[in-house]
C-alpha cells in the first residue's frame, strides 16, 4: 500500500525521486527503496511526505484504491465513502464511516442541496442554517465559520 501510494502521488504531482528526496532530506536511493518496498521511512519522514502530497498520513500509509472504485488517494479532507443504492422510496443509507466522521445520528435533520451541473450535497441542517445566517448578515467572509 504505502509504496504504491508514494509512487502514485509522486508521479501525479510530477516530482522526481530526487525532488522528493531533497524535500524530505534523504537520498534519491532512499526514495527508490521506499517505492520498491525494500524499506519504509520513519514516522517523521512519512508526515513530511503526507504534507508534500496534501493527503492524510493514514491515507498515505493505508489507502487501497481497490476498495475505493479504483480511484487514487483523495486530497486531505476529501472522502469517497463508496457507492450507495437508492431504495424504492428514494431512501439512501449513508455509509457508517461518513456518519461517524460527520457525527450524523438517527433523528438528525439533513439538508439536501442540488446543482444540475455538479450534483447533490448533503449537510446537517444546523450547519446549513448557521451558514445561511452568516451570509444573510454579511459576516460570512469575516466570521470564523468553517467552510461548508
Amino acid at each position: 500500500m504505502f509504496q504504491d501510494n508514494l509512487l502514485q502521488m509522486r508521479k501525479l504531482k510530477g516530482f522526481t525521486q530526487e525532488e522528493i528526496a531533497e524535500k524530505v532530506g534523504v537520498s534519491r536511493q532512499a526514495v527508490a527503496k521506499w517505492e520498491a518496498g525494500e524499506t519504509v521511512p520513519d514516522l517523521d519522514k512519512c508526515k513530511v511526505l503526507a504534507e508534500i502530497f496534501e493527503v492524510s498520513l493514514d491515507d498515505l500509509a493505508n489507502y487501497e484504491p481497490e476498495e475505493n472504485l479504483g480511484l487514487g488517494l483523495p486530497p486531505k479532507g476529501k472522502h469517497l465513502f463508496g457507492v450507495v443504492t437508492v431504495g424504492d422510496k428514494g431512501q439512501v443509507v449513508i455509509p457508517a464511516k461518513a456518519r461517524k466522521l460527520f457525527e450524523i445520528s438517527p433523528g438528525d435533520q439533513l439538508v439536501v442541496l442540488g446543482d444540475e451541473g455538479q450534483g447533490l450535497a448533503i449537510m446537517k441542517s444546523e450547519k446549513f442554517l448557521a451558514l445561511a445566517d452568516a451570509i444573510r448578515s454579511g459576516n460570512y467572509m469575516t466570521s470564523n465559520f468553517p467552510e461548508p
